[in-house]
């Protein structure tokens, strides 16, 4: 597989990359990471990273502004997105070939090419696999910027190593990306120092979580975010705010937006993503997210979550 996608990069002057909405860590690692690796062995050619930028991302980088132009011929790739609907950037279909690289489960075989290793920890794990091969048959060489957002992406989607989903050949990699020339002590702090507002937010998560036969949930309006002048983007940097509490099996975030609330599930155990795919998501068995838009809908995905 890695050879496919390998010879498909070498065939294609232009390629454009996609991650999903709303991105963390790992989508910008992969993606952007993945742009600079390619752009570092390939400086002739046209590589692009599309996508709504989310400013608490700043610290890793900002994708780029890709005109329609860009889309024709181009090779697109698309990283950590497991459906089409969560593509950032819809006009991946104007491209003329489509690779799917990714670690959640592959329900939704989009793609000329389709990669999809459940068992890595990241779509950022992934990528620096495809780099080593790409330098045992192409001479790839890794810069430091694109081995630090790989880093970013394995610690984030991880978190910070804790996961069930990290392996051995998760800590190897990561081992190796830090031998790279960039300052991991600023990255994380960047990564998990949070501004006062935030918590204190976190303080009314402690303070006013419901837990109820070892599941967890927190209500989050549209006006609370606003009294504690917090961004919704923000607040879900929270979700594993409640992973400490004794006895906690599982627990959702209901987190409202000018559209919609949005549904973070997380559990220690209990198999999660199949009751988010009820609810307009999906993702990984013990991390999930998904998508509600009223208030009375909690009750429905609360009885889901007890009768699990």
């Amino acid at each position: 597989m890695h050879r496919q996608i390998l010879d498909k990069i070498k065939a294609y002057p232009k390629i454009v990359i996609h991650r999903h909405v709303r991105p963390d860590p790992d989508a910008y690692g992969s993606s952007i990471g993945l742009m600079m690796l390619l752009k570092h062995n390939y400086p002739e050619k046209e590589i692009y990273v599309t996508g709504k930028h989310d400013f608490t991302l700043d610290y890793l980088a900002k994708p780029m502004v890709v005109s329609d132009a860009a889309f024709e011929g181009a090779l697109i790739i698309v990283t950590d997105t497991a459906n089409t609907d969560r593509i950032d950037d819809q006009r991946y279909t104007k491209g003329e070939y489509l690779i799917k690289i990714d670690h959640h489960p592959n329900e939704d075989p989009y793609g000329d090419i389709v990669y999809v290793d459940t068992t890595a920890s990241s779509a950022s794990e992934i990528i620096y696999s495809l780099f080593l091969t790409g330098a045992e048959e192409e001479d790839w060489t890794l810069p430091d910027q694109a081995a630090r957002l790989l880093y970013a992406g394995i610690v984030g989607d991880t978190g910070r190593f804790m996961f069930s989903s990290t392996s051995l050949k998760t800590m190897t990699y990561a081992g190796e990306l830090m031998a790279y020339d960039f300052d991991r002590g600023e990255l994380f702090n960047a990564m998990y120092e949070v501004s006062p507002n935030v918590l204190k937010l976190k303080g009314y998560v402690y303070e006013n979580f419901v837990m109820k036969n070892g599941i967890g949930h927190v209500k989050m309006t549209k006006a609370l975010l606003a009294d504690y002048g917090v961004s919704q983007s923000e607040a879900s940097l929270l979700v594993s705010a409640l992973a400490d509490v004794q006895g906690m099996r599982a627990w959702v975030f209901f987190i409202e937006d000018e559209e919609s609330i949005r549904v973070r599930l997380r559990s220690k155990g209990p198999v999660i993503n199949e009751i988010a795919k009820k609810y307009n998501g999906g993702g990984h068995p013990l991390a999930s997210g998904a998508t509600i838009y009223k208030w009375h809908e909690v009750d429905d995905v609360m009885g889901d979550m007890y009768k699990l």
